[in-house]
């Protein structure tokens, strides 16, 4: 909940910044909704990260225990 409401006070914050007066309820929408994006896409993102590299790590020390095989 608090991530949602900081995302959507930055959000308000930033469309207030860029002139157009029209209100603030669509700067904090974007904001809010993004908030909730990223919660969900950033350990995804996180845990391919470390995956790909654990394999890429498990890869590597085959090739410098057995000798690279080609």
């Amino acid at each position: 909940m608090s991530t949602t409401t900081t995302g959507a006070l930055i959000g308000a914050a930033i469309d207030s910044l860029s002139g157009d007066d029209d209100g603030v309820a669509d700067g904090a929408i974007i904001g809010a909704v993004t908030a909730n994006v990223l919660k969900v896409v950033a350990p995804l993102v996180v845990t391919y990260a470390v995956g790909w590299g654990v394999l890429r790590g498990a890869a590597e020390l085959k090739d410098w225990i057995f000798g690279e095989v080609e």
